[in-house]
């Protein structure tokens, strides 16, 4: 007699990468995340999945950052905070906190837009991670949001207010209704969802801080209180490091289940699904093994899925971008040329920061994989004057590049630079060597601490600085290494970032363009079974 087939499970993270401080909803059968994207643009990315194991991203809310002129440059920790999703009057609805400047919301129709110019609901400086709520029993509306000190010299409580049903603005000043100072053992209380069920106003909020928290419940039969709370997921003996902030779903069939990130260091904040049941000690949620994240579990009651994740590969038709890609700031005309090949045709922008690519808005990056892998890239160096150069990038607090540079004379070089987190300016990693071709394949290898190896291939076998061949056969030389490894570093709230980057010292005229084609990230450890 065989034995009955095994039971389909998935396996945490279900988003291995940087999805910060995740919302999610269902409408009808279908599941949609959005997560924070701080200082990148466009930001307020949308995600889909039928699953809530497989996961695409379908788009961004937000195109543009305004005030426009406070977002020329690169602010990577500012920006997007804690978006909270919602679907209410046939409209999607997005809340969020700009720390620096108040609480925010669009809408839109349909989750791929139109989307609405950003409203501002409430001015003010540390206002963060905003949750509304319509109250279908009372048609009442309300808004809950935290407090970050950094701006206003306050943390560690909600505040609650009235909101006009439309979502425009809020009916009254506000009301603290948790203070987790008054909480024994409760600090940095953040994040809040806000829901109604069983007769209860119910707030899932973190605290403890990204790297060790927890994730917390209050509940409280009037929306300001008094409220009670309880732990309902933390570490406990997994390997799972501060569990928490995230959101609670409920599947078709009547399941409910809460997604959340893990702070990973370099690799940012990836996202976990945790089974979710109400009616533990007295109706409040049970979350993971009985408080405890799971590493694995049965998957969904949900129709099967094919593989899915978001897109990392790209070609660039037409001189376009994919969805996967964000720049560190507001984009301008004349960085990329459109045309009608494939291929990313990059200007090369002047800039007297040419010596910090930290400090460059046009920088066009991706989420660094949370799992082991190689990330190549094919670079042309057009016509263009010395100093013209552009790359492929890992960026954080500390970075590493490696790419093409015109030297003085005309020719062009391999080149590979790093900066140091301390450091305002780059210095070679390695030293340059000829690339008469003014091509080269640029790759990175990425293990499982982030560290990271850089090599290169231009196809030229005149290069005889170092004669390794890592047995990939491209070009007639095969790929060099080059440096040492180099440890990713993270920004102070988003992992590191793969980037690709055309720039030129100040001068005048044109620097040059630079031709990036066939991005490629392939995994290294896939796993059996999503």
């Amino acid at each position: 007699m065989s034995a009955a087939p095994a039971e389909p499970v998935y396996r945490n993270p279900v988003l291995d990468a940087d999805w910060s401080d995740p919302d999610v909803i269902r409408v009808g059968d279908d599941f949609y995340l959005t997560a924070s994207s701080f200082g990148r643009v466009p930001g307020l990315p949308l995600l889909h999945s039928r699953d809530l194991v497989n996961w695409t991203l379908v788009g961004h809310a937000l195109q543009r950052l305004e005030p426009e002129s406070e977002f020329a440059a690169p602010r990577h920790d500012c920006g997007v905070w804690a978006p909270s999703l919602r679907h209410h009057d046939g409209r999607f609805w997005i809340f969020w906190g700009d720390p620096d400047r108040g609480v925010f919301q669009v809408n839109a129709p349909e989750i791929r837009g139109p989307w609405t110019r950003p409203h501002l609901v409430k001015a003010g400086k540390g206002l963060i991670d905003p949750c509304p709520l319509w109250d279908d029993e009372t048609g009442e509306a309300y808004l809950v949001h935290a407090w970050a000190k950094s701006r206003s010299g306050v943390k560690n409580r909600l505040t609650g207010h009235r909101m006009h049903p439309h979502g425009t603005e809020l009916l009254d000043e506000g009301k603290v209704i948790v203070d987790g100072d008054h909480i024994p053992g409760w600090f940095t209380l953040e994040g809040p969802k806000l829901y109604r069920h069983d007769g209860w106003f119910w707030i899932f909020a973190p605290a403890g801080g990204v790297e060790t928290g927890w994730q917390g419940a209050f509940r409280s039969r009037a929306f300001f209180g008094p409220y009670e709370e309880k732990v309902v997921l933390e570490q406990k003996d997994t390997d799972v490091n501060g569990p928490h902030q995230g959101g609670w779903v409920r599947t078709p069939s009547g399941e409910d289940w809460f997604l959340h990130f893990q702070q990973r260091g370099a690799y940012g904040r990836v996202v976990h699904l945790q089974p979710m049941r109400w009616g533990g000690g007295g109706g409040w949620p049970v979350i993971g093994d009985d408080g405890a994240p799971v590493a694995e579990h049965r998957r969904p009651d949900l129709p099967p899925q094919p593989p899915a994740a978001p897109a990392t590969d790209d070609d660039f038709p037409g001189g376009r971008p994919g969805r996967q890609w964000q720049w560190t700031a507001n984009p301008r005309d004349g960085w990329a040329t459109h045309h009608s090949a494939d291929g990313l045709r990059f200007t090369c922008v002047r800039t007297p920061d040419a010596h910090d690519l930290r400090a460059l808005p046009n920088v066009l990056t991706q989420r660094l994989p949370g799992t082991p892998c190689t990330v190549e890239v094919d670079l042309r160096l057009d016509d263009g004057e010395p100093g013209a150069r552009a790359g492929l990038a890992v960026l954080g607090d500390a970075y590493s590049w490696i790419g093409l540079q015109r030297g003085p004379d005309g020719t062009v070089r391999l080149v590979h630079r790093f900066a140091e987190t301390v450091a305002d300016q780059e210095r070679d990693a390695a030293p340059p060597r000829p690339a008469p071709s003014g091509r080269a394949r640029l790759r990175v290898d990425i293990d499982a601490g982030a560290r990271c190896r850089f090599s290169y291939d231009t196809g030229d076998t005149g290069d005889t600085a170092n004669t390794a061949d890592t047995g990939d056969g491209a070009g007639q030389g095969g790929f060099r290494p080059s440096g040492q490894v180099f440890a990713a570093t993270p920004w102070r709230w988003v992992g590191a970032l793969l980037g690709l980057v055309a720039l030129a010292p100040t001068g005048q005229g044109h620097a040059g363009t630079a031709t990036f084609t066939q991005f490629r990230i392939r995994i290294q450890e896939k796993r059996a079974d999503r």
